[in-house]
């Protein structure tokens, strides 16, 4: 089996949406051990040769550390939304930038990639699609999340924001594929690189066939007694849920890049090349993400060009019948000015002469006006 098959096989899971809360059967952190302990800790871990280190259910990040630190290997720690002060001894335990923690414990970053000294600080954006029943003017169709990567020589801390994005499922597909951990710290970053982008993939999907009913909406025939005009707020609900699908990927399209072309001492040569696959896919998703928003904007204009042409269509017909009424309205006006000398006025036909004269006028108009298209 290829080692690109393989690692397809462990980052390219089916994106469903996972439980929250601790990494139940691994671990239980008592925060008064020692200032490496946290609460916001989901898991923490020892891999040697790919393998995580067995009889380690309360192992703290500073005596994972120190087990590496003598015995070799690499840890990777799991937090969740961690406070500054949870954060604070796991920060100095690795030696973590002040600039960097600050960024992974207020989150609201853009996807970036930094380097530290001798760590590399990556951020994802998490993207999920919210399933409906019926897209509508208030509907929320992704939901944001994200996830923040510090890569070392020996050690791997993800910290997660949101809920979604959760890492349990992939840190045990790749616990399952130890050839692909003893790669250390670099495959767990295109892991979890690939399984984001994989989630863009699936979202791009979905949200391609909200476009798609949006499309037959405003290009049907409208029903009888509905109005054009109600598809609008859809629209620009739609385009506004694009614009943070946008802001997810756009911005790791260049990190992605740099991973995948530029030499780093902390990536393995062997899993540099994967990164292209990984910018690969980014690209092809950001261009859906353009391609959305460019057919969201010909939506728009062509919605509202409809709800015009309905608009004047409505105006000609109020001006049609405003034309045929405004001959009865002018003829009994002239007769009722009460002048002694009226045209026919003490003739005995008079009356009926006048009626049958407005009648044969009024359809005379609404005939024209039929044939030209008003009525």
């Amino acid at each position: 089996m290829s080692m690109i098959r393989d690692l397809r096989a462990v980052v390219r899971p089916s994106l469903r949406r996972s439980g929250q809360g601790p990494y139940n059967g691994y671990n239980s952190y008592d925060a008064t051990r020692d200032p490496s302990a946290s609460t916001a800790v989901v898991d923490c871990a020892v891999y040697r040769d790919g393998r995580r280190q067995p009889g380690e259910r309360c192992l703290t990040p500073r005596e994972a550390m120190r087990r590496v630190r003598d015995d070799g290997g690499f840890v990777w720690i799991g937090l969740h939304e961690p406070t500054e002060k949870e954060f604070a001894g796991i920060a100095a335990e690795f030696g973590l930038h002040p600039l960097a923690v600050e960024d992974a414990v207020h989150a609201h970053q853009r996807p970036k990639l930094e380097r530290y000294d001798d760590t590399l600080f990556t951020v994802f954006k998490t993207i999920h699609y919210v399933e409906h029943a019926e897209l509508t003017a208030t509907s929320e169709v992704v939901e944001t999340g994200e996830v923040m990567c510090f890569t070392g020589q020996d050690f791997v801390i993800t910290v997660r924001h949101g809920g979604q994005g959760s890492l349990r499922s992939l840190r045990h597909r790749m616990e399952g594929e130890p050839e692909l951990l003893a790669k250390g710290p670099s495959a767990v970053l295109h892991a979890i690189a690939d399984h984001v982008v994989d989630g863009y993939i699936a979202v791009a999907d979905a949200v391609q066939t909200d476009i798609d009913q949006i499309e037959i909406d405003v290009f049907s025939p409208p029903a009888k007694g509905s109005t054009r005009g109600a598809d609008t707020g859809r629209i620009y609900q739609m385009k506004r849920e694009m614009l943070e699908f946008k802001r997810a990927v756009t911005p790791l399209l260049r990190p992605m890049q740099l991973l995948s072309e530029r030499p780093m001492r902390l990536v393995d040569p062997d899993i540099q090349k994967y990164f292209r696959d990984v910018a690969d896919h980014l690209a092809r998703v950001q261009e859906q993400v353009v391609g959305f928003d460019e057919l969201l904007n010909s939506i728009l204009q062509a919605n509202l060009a409809q709800a015009t042409v309905a608009q004047n269509e409505d105006m000609r017909k109020i001006t049609s019948w405003a034309a045929i009424v405004a001959v009865p309205t002018a003829v009994c006006g002239v007769y009722g000015m009460n002048f002694d000398h009226m045209p026919e006025l003490h003739w005995r036909y008079g009356y009926p002469m006048v009626l049958v004269g407005i009648i044969g006028v009024c359809l005379a108009i609404h005939r024209t006006l039929k044939r030209n298209g008003w009525l």
